[in-house]
């Protein structure tokens, strides 16, 4: 006999474990990549760079603010190991909207990269909206990655 609106109790398969994040490897960029980017007349200027501490990142974004005076926004994502080997992730948003620091941050990870990437931007008269700064702030991100990653060797195809 059928029942309906009633839940059964079936044992549940056990989920493994999480793995703890702050203990994964993580690739260490070991030298800076820069990108820029032009969305509706604004302008992004990614870089991506090692990071010894998150104090570090102060004189950073000092030099970066000195680089690109006309830039309203230097949003910024970093992860780097503390003494004891945890992860630390730290990003902010600058002002901006959209979050593009956590956007920033979700690079590094998805990436597994221990390092620091600040995005500048220099507004151009045309308003993007939430989404389509997030977009412009990823792209930038994901180009300075790109560009400090080693391309790999053309796939070669069987000619059979």
């Amino acid at each position: 006999m059928r029942q309906t609106g009633v839940e059964t109790s079936r044992p549940r398969a056990e989920s493994p474990e999480p793995k703890a994040h702050a203990m994964l490897p993580g690739v260490r960029v070991d030298r800076p990549s820069e990108f820029s980017l032009t969305v509706e007349r604004s302008r992004f200027y990614a870089l991506l760079t090692p990071l010894a501490s998150p104090d570090a990142m102060d004189a950073l974004l000092k030099a970066r603010r000195k680089d690109y005076r006309k830039a309203n926004h230097h949003c910024w994502a970093c992860r780097v190991r503390d003494a004891a080997g945890a992860v630390i992730e730290l990003s902010k948003d600058d002002g901006e909207v959209g979050h593009p620091g956590r956007v920033l941050l979700e690079l590094l990870k998805k990436n597994d990269l221990e390092a620091a990437i600040v995005v500048s931007r220099i507004f151009g008269g045309v308003k993007l909206g939430v989404g389509g700064v997030s977009r412009a702030f990823r792209d930038a991100g994901q180009g300075a990655i790109n560009a400090a990653a080693p391309h790999p060797p053309p796939a070669r195809s069987r000619g059979r």
